[in-house]
């Protein structure tokens, strides 16, 4: 006898229909499971009967064949614990055939017949909306996270043996019903303020371009002049999150299993800071079982690398394509996975090996061969993605003992989101969020120069060798500039500060 049994997968942050079809007959006790399953899902048959004999089922030993399909994906995870089980117990009459094609079902299974929670919830409900199917039974833990989607009906299985109940008719399972209000007015983390930063105009005057944009950004100073203390507090002047945007960064983490289960929607722009020692692997993403990478959860927030070039170089280049594409791909034998990464990547490092180079204060006891080799250890063709590079000197004596407060992040956060709403009402049609994703083609309609601005601009192109990547980044930079200053053209000024964001490579090889 064939019974189906329908649950979802994933392919990168999306997820597809799977087809459960498990067949029982005569013959030597076995089971086979079939459709290209990965480690945790051939391991599945032992947890699945001894979980369905210990929820008090009587299965007689049958030769027992179960189908994944399509058959030509890989699937990985224990989500199909549960529809395993749940189609076994159709086979043998414990559940009415019926009951299951409404459903979509997600879990894995203990051995005591608990259904636990699985990553990847809100992508697999999201595709089960789009198939048209109403009911979706889930993990109870995953329940909130399972709510976000509104327009299904979710159903919260604590056990095997109640879920079985559910399906007979004999004891339902309630509805689980969200009000978006609800987990929308969950507390978000505490930021630092700028306010408490004393000295650094300028860079703070960059990272206010940068975010204003969407734009890269390198921090070059001597060691203890403030390059970490302004990135941590970047959080505090990113634009608020649409709820597309939220919906989109919890796919991800929702993937990746980084969801907390009392907060399962991300509110806040994400802020990730990997150590040096990463590897190429767990900043793209990828692996064994593929996940997101670092890049992929700073999707829409910031990426910081501190020490910038003290990170693996293979790391560093693998950097390259994703900065310019903003989508990682990552190919496998069975199966290429893709994830988004429209991150913005802000570095710091010192100027030399001692720090001190530049330093009015310290004398640099590098030579200029290992300034030379320490800065090779960034190439060119990575420098040239960086839209805004700043050197930073330490801070005078006079205002680090200074009472006077600095300008407060609430401040620099309205300038920056009147300058992101521009920026969504310029390109509300065309599908990008800030002037950081402007394609050429956007480039020439989108940034008008006067003609003494052009004028600049081509002398600047010049004297400073800039490549063509380079040209855009300055072109970028120039009409963030101008959305700050509320100009509907790029003005010689603007055009200024933004070729003082490209000089400082130049300096230092």
């Amino acid at each position: 006898m064939l019974t189906t049994v329908y649950s979802i997968a994933l392919s990168g942050i999306e997820g597809y229909l799977v087809k459960v079809e498990v067949n029982m007959h005569q013959g030597m006790p076995n089971w086979e499971i079939v459709g290209l399953p990965g480690v945790s899902i051939r391991e599945a048959k032992d947890r699945v009967r001894t979980a369905i004999r210990n929820s008090g089922f009587d299965i007689t030993s049958k030769n027992i064949v179960i189908n994944l399909a399509p058959a030509y994906t890989r699937k990985e995870g224990s989500s199909f614990d549960l529809p395993i089980a749940i189609g076994i117990l159709a086979d043998f009459h414990f559940i009415p055939m019926e009951e299951l094609k409404e459903y979509i079902f997600l879990g894995e299974l203990s051995l005591d017949g608990k259904v636990n929670a699985v990553n990847g919830v809100l992508p697999m409900c999201i595709e089960a909306k789009k198939l048209g199917i109403k009911k979706i039974v889930v993990p109870y833990e995953n329940r909130i996270e399972a709510g976000m989607v509104q327009g299904i009906e979710v159903y919260p299985a604590e056990s095997l043996e109640e879920l079985v109940k559910h399906l007979q008719g004999e004891k339902r399972i309630c509805k689980f019903v969200t009000q978006e209000e609800e987990w929308l007015n969950i507390n978000q983390n505490e930021v630092l303020d700028f306010a408490d930063v004393k000295g650094q105009e300028s860079a703070k005057r960059a990272l206010e371009i940068a975010v204003a944009g969407g734009h890269n950004l390198l921090m070059v100073g001597s060691p203890g002049c403030g390059k970490t203390m302004l990135a941590k507090r970047l959080p505090s002047i990113m634009p608020d999150l649409s709820f597309e945007e939220m919906m989109e960064i919890t796919k991800i983490h929702s993937v990746a299993g980084l969801l907390n289960i009392e907060k399962p929607i991300i509110l806040q722009r994400p802020f990730r800071s990997p150590h040096h020692t990463i590897t190429s692997t767990a900043l793209v993403g990828g692996g064994q079982n593929p996940k997101p990478g670092e890049m992929s959860l700073a999707h829409l927030g910031v990426l910081f690398l501190d020490e910038f070039s003290e990170y693996k170089r293979s790391a560093l280049e693998s950097m390259r394509v994703p900065l310019e594409d903003r989508r990682v791909t990552v190919s496998r034998v069975n199966a290429t996975y893709s994830y988004p990464c429209n991150f913005m990547l802000i570095a710091s490092m010192n100027p030399c090996p001692c720090g001190n180079y530049g330093n009015p204060i310290k004398r640099c006891t590098c030579t200029p061969y290992q300034r030379e080799n320490y800065w090779k250890k960034l190439s060119g063709p990575l420098l040239d993605r960086i839209d805004i590079e700043i050197e930073m000197l330490p801070v005078e004596f006079e205002k680090m003992t200074s009472k006077e407060k600095g300008e407060s992040s609430k401040v620099m956060k309205e300038r920056v989101n009147i300058a992101r709403e521009v920026q969504r009402k310029r390109y509300e049609n065309v599908g990008i969020y800030s002037n950081a994703e402007m394609t050429p083609a956007m480039i020439t309609k989108f940034c008008s120069l006067s003609q003494e601005a052009q004028k600049m601009l081509q002398i600047s192109f010049e004297k400073l060798g800039l490549s063509a990547r380079a040209f855009e980044k300055v072109m970028k930079v120039s009409r963030t500039i101008a959305d700050i200053e509320g100009t509907k053209n790029v003005e010689v000024s603007h055009v200024a500060e933004a070729i003082q964001y490209r000089a400082l490579d130049r300096k230092m090889y």
